[in-house]
């Protein structure tokens, strides 16, 4: 079967217009986030961690996240964005990781600023800054890894999430800019856009900023345009939305002792078939 070809991120982003990005952990989540008009799949490292019932925290390894972003990529035809936490250690091995994601066909990463191993941003725990220097240092060695002059690297600063003022959040990303960061991530947990809208009015679209909207989800995509985002990412909303369906699923069959009332609403086998692409691989059999 021929492989897909697909555009790298950085292609799809010059397009101009907004470009949102759906959450996912697996190859059928991605194609079900394509299938729906995204322009890009966010592969997350907190769903990632939650398929496999443990915390995002730094518990698994570089290898097992890009195995997860490797194959959403292989079944897409847009672009995965990998979200690579700290980029798994120190400046070495952030060279390392890009090198790998490069080599899986990966054409965008994200780094945060927190210090290694991390812990989730929406997580009850202190959340540990690296000094803004030794971060854009990562940066830096992240650009200089990289092979392909196409290969997109965002910075994601976490100073907000961390209880520190915007201007601090200004401050980090104007050097990760510096250090050659393609794009800024500023992240935020306030049940309001305040502070993001607060950041965008001083950033002076400097850079493309992506923003991930989990605790102020009200915000439209066009009013975040309009206030100088490039990037939306719903970054977990489809494993949120899995989890309850599968708890409501699963419960009603044993509870009723059957599936009926079910089968009205769920996907049908012929819908998975599809999804898998079978009648391609049959023809290769004919």
């Amino acid at each position: 079967m021929q492989k897909q070809r697909y555009p790298s991120f950085r292609t799809v982003l010059e397009r101009g217009d907004i470009l949102r990005a759906a959450g996912a952990h697996d190859a059928l989540g991605a194609v079900l986030a394509q299938e729906s008009g995204f322009q890009a799949v966010w592969s997350s490292s907190f769903e990632v961690s939650a398929a496999r019932c443990l915390p995002d925290a730094s518990l698994l390894t570089m290898t097992e996240y890009l195995e997860a972003a490797a194959a959403m990529q292989k079944a897409l035809s847009v672009p995965v964005v990998a979200d690579c936490d700290t980029g798994y250690g120190n400046s070495l091995n952030v060279a390392h990781m890009v090198h790998e994601y490069e080599r899986a066909g990966i054409t965008a990463v994200c780094l945060e600023d927190k210090i290694f191993p991390k812990m989730n941003s929406f997580a009850e725990a202190e959340q540990q800054l690296l000094p803004a220097p030794a971060f854009a240092h990562k940066i830096e060695t992240a650009k200089n890894a990289q092979s392909d002059a196409d290969f997109f690297v965002i910075a994601r600063t976490e100073a907000l999430i961390a209880g520190l003022p915007v201007q601090e959040a200004l401050a980090r990303c104007h050097a990760y800019v510096d250090a050659g960061a393609d794009a800024v991530l500023i992240h935020s947990k306030a049940k309001t856009k305040d502070q993001v809208l607060e950041f965008l009015e001083q950033w002076d679209r400097r850079r493309p900023v992506v923003v991930v909207p989990t605790t102020y989800p009200d915000w439209h995509v066009d009013d975040a345009a309009q206030a100088g985002v490039s990037v939306v990412i719903y970054a977990n909303q489809g494993l949120r939305a899995t989890v309850s369906s599968l708890r409501h699923t699963f419960r009603s069959i044993y509870e009723t002792g059957n599936s009926t009332a079910l089968e009205g609403s769920i996907a049908s086998v012929s819908d998975v078939f599809s999804l898998q692409r079978l009648a391609d691989w049959q023809k290769l059999e004919a």
